[in-house]
């Protein structure tokens, strides 16, 4: 199965989540993370510096190549998978993928600070052999699509 992989440039794990992943036969794009951690602040600084507004950068042919280059990946992708913790363009991200109808996953590493039951459009797991096995269940195409608490 391909793999996006959406987290936070400041995640040092995203490339050992992929090898693992690659390791059980799936393919995965991470390939965003090689901008390095402060990418987005050099943007929004390159941006300020040549005195436009957040809505002028947006419109900007940085914004959009990027833009484009994302989503062209998430596109061809089957499935997503959300490392947390994650910013809003992750979240962001996860929901355009369970929008299109492609599984979405949020991976757990951790016990969150702050929980939030909207986790549940996507189907929550709290290890990497545990994603392993929800990707071989779902399978290309199939989602699992009820994790109410009072179905577990």
């Amino acid at each position: 199965m391909k793999l996006y992989i959406v987290g936070s440039l400041a995640n040092h794990a995203i490339p050992q989540i992929a090898n693992a992943l690659e390791a059980a036969g799936h393919t995965c794009f991470t390939d965003w993370w090689a901008g390095g951690r402060d990418a987005d602040l050099w943007w929004m600084e390159h941006e300020r510096q040549r005195g436009r507004t957040h809505r002028q950068a947006l419109a900007g042919h940085n914004a959009r190549h990027i833009f484009d280059y994302d989503k062209s990946h998430l596109d061809q992708s089957d499935a997503a998978v959300l490392v947390m913790p994650a910013g809003r363009s992750g979240h962001l991200e996860l929901g355009y993928m369970i929008g299109q109808g492609k599984p979405g996953y949020t991976l757990f590493l951790k016990e969150p600070e702050k929980w939030d039951v909207m986790t549940l459009f996507s189907t929550p797991v709290w290890s990497v052999e545990e994603l392993i096995a929800a990707l071989n269940d779902d399978g290309p195409g199939r989602r699992t699509v009820d994790h109410a608490p009072w179905n577990a």
